[in-house]
């Protein structure tokens, strides 16, 4: 009798249990889906949400019971955004500095990149020692906004990019040895990522990147370099560089260069709204300046600053643009090749590079640069993903992966600006108010 009792009191546990969680399925119904695989758009689906993931996608006959429904009315649904090239915590007001850097301020720039629609940020090289237990809790979903990925103490050379203002922790090896003795430590705290500043003069010379190459590999990471010219784009590429966070701008790439990139498996961030910006408040206002969704990413101040900037000619004004144009070309050509293309945008390294509104206008760019809006989706979140290392399974809407994303009103494959008509913010399965 007692074993009965027991039984019993299992079963009707176990049947509480499958009811509590039938209880906890959300059906969004009718919703115009983009699920950034590069998969057709699919209208008047459903998508069913338990706890923090996406279980399926069932036709309308077919929609579990026990569910909240939330009916959507054929807005677009799709995953939140992955910037793969950001900075955090840099700047504040109108300055950028390492002075900045504090646990407040860098929670508030997650929770802006959040509100843009904006998932997760790869923070590339400009970080500090508070870094890593706040990677750590962002990583668990202990804090909000979007989620936190960091190279960490990037690697410049002494007297070169990036400027000191950007904090003694940013590494300076004047030997190989020194430089695998400094990758050695750093892979100790175990970052996402390790990030290398090979332009500027004087540059990181090849002896003590390959040496922060062949280390960081050693340990299982992943490099990037930020670069300008073809030739070292070349020469890094061929010693193993896993990607080129930004745009080739020197020249148009030669058949050779992506050969060799398509050989070694490189990414490449193309990063065209920092060139944009380069020449953007010049001679006449840009398009955006009036845009309340550009305005309200900015920090307090920078707007009456762009405002008040004299209308002037800037002497290398034709340079930037053919730089510009050239980042455009390559981007093309790169894709258009096979190459993986991620969606960065330097955002948070200067008050102008404002963080939420530099990644939608860098998917306009791309667009510009050729790319389907589907195309650019994909590179914006299942792409980025890919680079991260499945970025704990978010970039994709399908069956077990995060329920991360955005509700627009208007639909990004026919118009790829329709990513700014934002009207909520899902992540980790619940709506971010």
């Amino acid at each position: 009798m007692k074993n009965y009792l027991l039984l019993t009191i299992g079963a009707i546990f176990q049947s509480c249990l499958v009811f509590a969680q039938q209880g906890s399925l959300t059906v969004l119904k009718d919703i115009t889906l983009i699920d950034g695989s590069g998969a057709p758009v699919r209208q008047h689906a459903n998508m069913v949400i338990q706890a923090d993931k996406v279980v399926s996608f069932p036709d309308t006959k077919h929609l579990p019971k026990n569910a909240r429904r939330i009916n959507m009315n054929g807005k677009t649904v799709m995953p939140l955004l992955i910037n793969a090239h950001g900075h955090l915590g840099l700047i504040k007001g109108n300055t950028a500095t390492a002075n900045n850097y504090t646990v407040g301020n860098v929670k508030r720039q997650l929770e802006q990149y959040l509100h843009y629609g904006i998932g997760a940020v790869l923070s590339m090289g400009t970080d500090q020692p508070l870094i890593w237990p706040l990677r750590d809790s962002s990583q668990k979903g202990a804090i909000p906004g979007a989620t936190v990925y960091t190279a960490g103490y990037g690697f410049g050379a002494n007297g070169g990019v990036p400027p000191g203002a950007f904090g003694k922790h940013i590494q300076r090896p004047l030997t190989p040895e020194a430089a695998t003795a400094a990758m050695e430590q750093l892979a100790d705290l175990h970052p996402d990522f390790v990030k290398i500043w090979v332009d500027g003069n004087p540059k990181v010379t090849p002896e003590i990147y390959q040496a922060i190459i062949t280390s960081a590999h050693a340990h299982g990471i992943k490099v990037a370099a930020h670069v300008y010219y073809l030739e070292d784009a070349r020469n890094l590429v061929n010693d193993g560089i896993d990607l080129l966070a930004h745009s080739i701008r020197d020249q148009v790439v030669d058949n050779a260069f992506i050969t060799l990139m398509k050989e070694k498996g490189t990414y490449y961030i193309p990063t065209l709204s920092l060139d944009r910006y380069n020449f953007a408040y010049g001679t006449q206002w840009p398009a955006w300046i009036n845009d309340d969704f550009f305005i309200h990413s900015l920090e307090p101040g920078v707007y009456d600053e762009l405002k008040s900037m004299p209308q002037k000619n800037d002497k290398d004004r034709e340079k930037k643009i053919k730089a510009f144009n050239i980042a455009k070309t390559n981007l093309h050509k790169l894709d258009s090749a096979g190459i993986p293309i991620c969606m960065g945008t330097d955002s948070g390294a200067q008050p102008t590079r404002a963080q939420g509104f530099s990644e939608h206008l860098e998917l306009e760019l791309m667009a510009e640069a050729g790319l389907t809006p589907l195309k650019v989706i994909t590179c914006a979140t299942a792409n980025g993903a890919k680079l991260l290392n499945g970025a704990h399974h978010s970039g994709t809407l399908i069956p077990g992966n995060k329920a991360d994303f955005m509700i627009l009103d208007g639909n990004p494959a026919e118009d790829i600006k329709a990513t700014r008509s934002i009207t909520a913010i899902w992540k980790n399965g619940k709506e971010i108010k």
